[in-house]
């Protein structure tokens, strides 16, 4: 694995880094109090222009691989680039490269028509709209995705949706046209991963109902937001059936994966600046009579964070490269490790950084306290640990199971077992 950065990787990230220090940092405080003022639900337009100024600088889409409408980066360069937006709340956004229209675009790009293509992605691209991803449902256990209950019904030439959802990220949105759905159409198949279709519902429509835009820890994400909406009677046209019915926990799989890594990506971005910002604020405040940074204590969180931060940096690398050579689905335990890995390694970077700052910490006046309540949604957005820990085990057993059990995972041949008189044999330690 070969994980230095092409000279095309260093020159986007170096410009990538020049925008930030010039347009994002400086405008985080005035961006936040245009969104305080009047309509929390409006865009700002100091964002309007920060974007056309990205786009100017041909800093635009990114995330999108292998793909004439993007950069044409892969998994494994878009990664440090990505992981500097992950630094500011407002920078995926002034990209084009934000959740969840990456993961929207993306499926649109994979799955869609070309007509469907021409009417939602090409906007998409453009940034003339956004969009919102609607999956977890209230009633139902959601981490287990067979078990989402919203109605998909063939009726004539046009499907009607009925259904209650939650936690769809952008539905808020004043700006959002387009909603991709799961729903069941054949609740009935005895296959429970082919009773699910994904469909596409313009926006506005009449039937569905933005009921309230839901808080993480108290911060709303306006003017973006996470939103409950309500379906009643939707109809829209068999068209906006995307790739075909029973082909949902397909498209879900195969948007879920890039959509995984990228929020560990942003992640690790997030905890560096914690731990930049707890470096700093520990070397000039003093304590006891001497720097806080002086403090053992202080010095072992420190190298922690930076401990915890490289291991999550490069099993994201290493997620990121599988997902290139040998494809989404072969990476499928690296992306649930780092999964997990990464959002436990911010919250815990940040929560240090928020105890070295004291009682500024948990203010919003330098970010951390939005910052971790961030990383902890991410233990649950897009499949709870819980759910990322039995895959990895049910993996890696499977390497222990059955004919097929000689030639496993990454970490290659499994030796046999050595039997019971070596088994049993005590291990001494010096």
């Amino acid at each position: 694995m070969d994980f230095d950065y092409s000279p095309k990787v260093l020159d986007l990230k170096a410009r990538l880094e020049a925008f930030m220090a010039e347009h994002i940092y400086p405008n985080e405080s005035l961006l936040l109090a245009e969104i305080a003022t009047g309509d929390r639900w409006q865009a700002p337009a100091l964002m309007e222009d920060i974007k056309r100024a990205a786009r100017a600088a041909g800093l635009w889409n990114l995330w999108l691989p292998a793909s004439e409408r993007g950069a044409g980066l892969t998994n494994l360069e878009y990664a440090p680039l990505c992981e500097v937006m992950g630094r500011s709340p407002f920078a995926p956004e002034a990209f084009n490269c934000s959740a969840p229209d990456t993961g929207n675009m993306e499926v649109l790009e994979r799955y869609g028509t070309e007509a469907q293509k021409q009417q939602w992605l090409l906007p998409l691209l453009d940034g003339r709209i956004r969009s919102a991803f609607a999956m977890t449902e209230p009633d139902v256990a959601s981490s287990d995705a067979t078990n989402v209950a919203t109605s998909i019904r063939r009726d004539g030439a046009d499907y009607v949706i009925n259904g209650r959802k939650w936690w769809t990220s952008g539905a808020p949105d004043p700006r959002c046209r387009i909603m991709i759905v799961m729903g069941k159409t054949a609740p009935d198949n005895p296959d429970r991963h082919r009773q699910q279709s994904m469909i596409l519902v313009p926006l506005p429509h009449p039937g569905v109902t933005v009921k309230r835009a839901l808080p993480v820890f108290g911060y709303d994400d306006a003017p973006h937001g996470h939103g409950e909406v309500m379906f009643e009677n939707v109809r829209v046209p068999a068209d906006n059936m995307l790739l075909g019915e029973g082909r949902g926990f397909e498209i879900a799989q195969g948007r879920l994966g890039p959509g995984r890594i990228h929020h560990c990506m942003r992640l690790i971005g997030l905890a560096e600046r914690a731990l930049e910002r707890m470096c700093r604020r520990t070397l000039t405040r003093v304590a006891f009579g001497r720097a806080v940074a002086e403090q053992t204590v202080t010095q072992e969180r420190i190298a922690e964070s930076r401990i915890l931060i490289e291991q999550a940096r490069l099993l994201t690398l290493k997620a990121a490269d599988m997902m290139d050579k040998r494809g989404n689905k072969a990476a499928a335990a690296e992306i649930a490790m780092i999964k997990v890995a990464a959002p436990n390694m911010a919250c815990r970077v940040i929560d240090w950084a928020i105890q070295a700052f004291g009682g500024a910490g948990v203010t919003e006046d330098y970010g951390l306290a939005q910052a971790y309540a961030t990383a902890r949604m991410l233990r649950l957005a897009d499949g709870p640990d819980e759910v990322h820990r039995n895959q990895i085990a049910r993996l890696e057993l499977r390497r222990y199971q059955g004919p097929e059990s000689l030639t496993g995972g990454s970490a290659g041949v499994v030796p046999p077992d050595p039997g019971p008189a070596m088994r049993d044999r005590p291990v001494w330690i010096a």
